[in-house]
């Protein structure tokens, strides 16, 4: 009989069997049921919102996944696992008696829509809101639990009404260093003008312009507008973000050259939080990895700043954690971009300048200008990695240094960035690998300021690396005013400090490595800053009544581009195009007047800033969210001192850039009153990757992963050999499988079950739809196990159960609510496995409250089937919110456990014994059993190693 004749001859003999046709009819019936019923609506304890008072009364459970993009590819397995992930830690909480507050809503804004809307010329919000409807069904038929009325998308002017409306609190707010936290900008100038507070440079403010009044400001805003070096693409016709640049300096999308420019950009000025968002990551429940990067990415060093005149009236300015090394700084290096370059730069090369610190040019500015250019073709991942070949050119200047009186030399090179610091740096390359290397490349002199611990002696010109030591006593370190011979480095640094402090010639300070938030893009698609400019140039904020600031609508969606090489361009956004919506006549309190809007637009990373307070309060048309809902599901609680979202699950890729920008909005918002939790996610949680084999032909090129064919452990396409590697899973790559062909084939519960089967949740993974059948199965056999697949009839009997199943059924709850409650779904999966096993070789009908029980423990993971099973068992309420099975502790612990007896580490007795035993009694009953007697041959005994109750380990004299 033929495979298909087979299988319709199993379909005539089990009508009622569990089928793909059968789930896909169980799962549409439940996930219609749930939107009819409002099964997943978290009532919040007041508002629009509100629900029943019982139910808010119930503790709290706030539970995010990380914003999706909604992609016009549609998703593939490898996208659901978290959504999968929170969902079943939802529905177990909901169970165990929780306020559930759990939906999914689109960060829509970006770079990839405007792409696809230049290159079709479709609005991108067409596209978008099209990719969104497919993502909602792709994820409707796995059957999340979602709250559907407070899903939102940063694309609806709704919701970015209030990104702008949180851009203007922050543009109308200055950081407090005295008081350590951000402040009305009205109340700054409230104590410029009582003179409580010294405007800079001792100026009357009552004297000062409009625009010098708003100069002075800009210096304090927390959001502000400056000529900022940026990643400019003429190739896109956009500046980057750094995360949008490669690491050989070209473009992520396009692969165009990326070149270092000076623009007028806005920037939020996150450095002002950079002790907070240190010192607080310690009240966080987040992965030591990601606190790690963060702590490193701000980059919190203590050292000091330290002046270095150049000519009559300039200075250079370093930053330096050894300082106590400065009378080994033999020559300084800029940063190509520093603003000091052209000031310092002579005429002339001054005489005797070596040739190679020239470069073969012919005077410094030309010198000067070539090297810009070239450091411009650079990331600044490129210019920080270690190169082989050390670059840079010699300005012609000189500057002193302040402790030995010798003049240095001042040269720029890519490896020092204004990034970092303050764009310049005093060389000491006796003792820094990287100064050693360049003063190697261009013949300038070492000096040996700390005592080498070995035989090499302290000429440094005839050492073959850099000495760098935090342990080492100083050297050749004095003058007539101070000496650090002998010294140790942290005395030494000490010493110094204070003496520079002493000639203000420097100070101890704290340096990060953090840099203010470059917050303009380029672009049409996104968030319109609600800012507009006076005649004067002077920025005014739109007034809360004028919002939302709307994107107008365009014929041209792309930025201006140029010819990819041609460094020498400037941006051109889609918005300037458009005059009509650019130059406008306000009203802004003082009379009708012109003025002209900006016409960049926010990043993508702006709505997802916010986004978990939408989530609270979606409708609220007044409010960016009322207070008492805010304090309810993200307020301060004992164990979460700076409140946020309960469980946030996302990848570990955002570790530096959402994370980072989302904490600094949320401590803005605190600060300023408009939210009591300080933090925004308090516990996080990194889901490991799906991964997909990828299989090349000959040409290294990818061919469809569905199509190979696999003959003794070899692979074959068409015929021909292919070679198989692990990677990512994605359309480009030839292996991308959906979700839906997998419902399709087995239904959603079944892939529910195997992506969290896979392995631990926060491991990769490799894909293999060969093995989903095995969860199949395991519904199928669930399945079997309650309904008669030949009539359809429920089975169960109300018998009571027998003591071997009680055990079962108690042992598999308490472990699998335990696993289900911290994360670990592969390990739940088995243990309702191992039962639902048990239960199929007892045979016969099962009682009905193992049952019961069964389904209630499988919920969470597969919803449909258990929704479906409850309802043939009799029950006319959803299981989404019964309670969870309890395990009876007299069921839980064993009867008896097997102790193994070893003599000279090998096994010669086995016993049963309590649970409870103690190592004595333990002991006592090895010692005495036949085996272990005949094994010891009357032996004395050294030592008797005890592990209750499952171990006895003796070893003989």
């Amino acid at each position: 009989m033929s495979e298909t004749n087979t299988a319709a001859a199993a379909e005539t003999a089990a009508p009622h069997r569990y089928t793909a046709a059968m789930a896909a009819d169980i799962e549409a019936r439940w996930q219609d049921f749930w939107d009819a019923d409002g099964t997943y609506a978290a009532p919040n304890p007041t508002g629009d919102l509100a629900g029943d008072p019982e139910v808010a009364a119930r503790p709290k459970k706030f539970i995010m996944d990380m914003f999706p993009y909604p992609s016009g590819a549609g998703l593939h397995v490898g996208h659901p696992l978290g959504y999968i992930a929170t969902d079943v830690y939802a529905r177990h909480q909901r169970m165990t008696g929780h306020n559930v507050l759990h939906t999914l809503g689109f960060d829509a804004f970006g770079l990839p829509a405007e792409q696809h809307a230049v290159a079709t010329g479709t609005h991108p919000r067409v596209s978008t809101e099209a990719a969104m409807d497919n993502m909602k069904r792709q994820l409707r038929r796995l059957g999340l639990g979602h709250d559907k009325r407070r899903s939102v998308a940063t694309i609806d002017p709704e919701y970015y009404k209030w990104t702008q409306w949180i851009f203007l609190q922050i543009f109308n707010s200055w950081y407090d260093a005295d008081a350590k936290r951000a402040r009305p900008i009205a109340e700054l100038v409230a104590a410029f003008e009582d003179g409580s507070r010294e405007v800079p440079g001792g100026r009357d403010w009552a004297a000062l312009s409009a625009a010098e009044r708003a100069d002075v400001l800009g210096e304090y805003r927390l959001a502000y507008a400056s000529d900022a070096p940026v990643n400019w693409c003429p190739g896109l016709g956009t500046v980057l973000a750094n995360e949008e640049v490669t690491a050989d300096g070209r473009s992520e999308r396009g692969n165009f050259p990326v070149f270092k420019s000076k623009l007028r950009q806005w920037n939020m000025r996150i450095t002002a939080y950079a002790d907070r968002l240190l010192d607080d990551l310690d009240a966080l429940d987040w992965p030591d990895a990601i606190k790690l990067q963060q702590r490193n990415w701000i980059g919190r060093s203590e050292g000091a700043r330290v002046d270095f005149k150049v000519g009559e009236s300039d200075a250079i300015t370093v930053f330096t954690t050894r300082q106590d090394t400065l009378f080994g700084a033999t020559y300084m290096v800029l940063a190509p971009e520093h603003e000091l370059v052209d000031t310092i730069v002579p005429a002339a090369w001054p005489e005797g300048t070596h040739e190679v610190w020239t470069g073969g040019h012919a005077t410094p500015a030309e010198a000067v200008a070539k090297y810009r250019a070239f450091a411009a073709s650079k990331s600044d991942v490129e210019r920080q990695a270690d190169a082989k070949e050390k670059t840079g050119v010699f300005t012609g200047a000189f500057a002193l240094n302040p402790v030995s009186g010798e003049k240095v030399p001042v040269f720029i090179a890519d490896y020092v960035l204004m990034g970092y610091g303050t764009g310049a740096i005093m060389a000491v390359p006796a003792h820094d690998s990287r100064d050693f290397a360049f003063a190697r490349a261009f013949e300038l002199p070492m000096r040996c300021v700390v005592q080498p611990s070995d035989d090499r002696g302290t000429d440094a010109s005839t050492w073959d690396e850099a000495f760098a030591s935090s342990e080492a006593k100083l050297v050749n370190s004095a003058n007539d005013e101070i000496s650090l011979d002998g010294l140790g480095v942290v005395e030494a640094k000490a010493r110094m400090t204070d003496w520079l402090s002493e000639r203000g010639i420097g100070e101890g300070t704290v340096n990060f490595r953090l840099r203010d938030w470059l917050f303009s893009r380029q672009r049409y698609w996104g968030e319109p800053f609600p800012i507009v400019y006076d005649e004067d140039g002077i920025a005014h904020p739109l007034p809360e009544s004028m919002l939302p600031l709307e994107l107008p609508e365009v014929d041209d969606y792309s930025p201006r581009t140029f010819e990819p090489d041609d460094a020498n361009t400037s941006p051109e956004t889609p918005l300037s195009r458009n005059e009509d919506w650019v130059n406008v006549e306000l009203d802004l309190g003082d009379g009708v007047k012109k003025y002209r809007r900006e016409t960049n637009t926010m990043p993508n990373w702006a709505g997802s800033c916010w986004y978990q307070l939408r989530y609270l309060d979606p409708h609220n048309s007044d409010k960016l969210v009322d207070p008492a809902i805010e304090q309810y599901w993200m307020g301060p609680r004992e164990s979460m001192p700076t409140g946020g979202v309960d469980l946030y699950v996302g990848g570990a890729e955002h570790a530096v850039l959402h994370l980072l920008y989302a904490r600094f909005w949320s401590k803005v918002l605190f600060d300023l009153g408009h939210i009591s939790s300080a933090e925004p996610y308090h516990k996080l949680y990194n889901q490991g990757m799906i991964q997909a084999y990828v299989y090349r032909d000959g040409r290294g090129f990818p061919v469809p992963a569905a199509e190979v064919e696999e003959r003794d452990g070899k692979f074959f396409f068409e015929g021909e050999p292919v070679k198989r590697e692990l990677g990512k899973m994605g359309k480009s790559l030839k292996n991308a499988v959906t979700p839906d062909e997998i419902c399709t084939e087995y239904g959603a519960d079944t892939l529910r079950l195997y992506e969290m089967a896979m392995g631990p949740l926060d491991v990769s993974r490799p894909w293999d739809t060969r093995a989903v059948v095995g969860q199949y199965r395991l519904l199928q056999r669930l399945w079997r196990n309650i309904v008669d697949e030949a009539t359809g009839e429920v089975t169960v009997t109300d018998a009571e159960p027998d003591e071997a199943t009680l055990r079962a059924l108690h042992k598999a709850i308490d472990g699998a609510g335990g696993d289900l409650a911290g994360l670990r779904f592969n390990t739940a999966i088995a243990k309702i496995t191992e039962l639902n096993n048990h239960l199929t070789k007892t045979g016969g009908p099962l009682a009905r409250p193992v049952a019961e029980q069964l389904v209630l423990l499988m919920a969470p993971l597969a919803p449909h089937i258990a929704e479906e099973l409850w309802r043939k068992l009799g029950h006319t309420d959803s299981v989404v919110h019964r309670a969870f099975p309890v395990a009876d502790p007299a069921y839980v612990v064993d009867e008896a456990v097997t102790c193994v007896v070893q003599v000279k580490g090998k096994v010669k007795a086995r016993l049963e014994v309590p649970p409870a035993i103690s190592d004595d009694e333990l002991e006592k009953l090895a010692l005495a059993d036949e085996a272990v007697v005949a094994a010891l041959g009357g032996a004395g005994i050294r030592k008797v190693i005890v592990r209750a109750p499952k171990l006895v380990n003796i070893v003989p004299a």
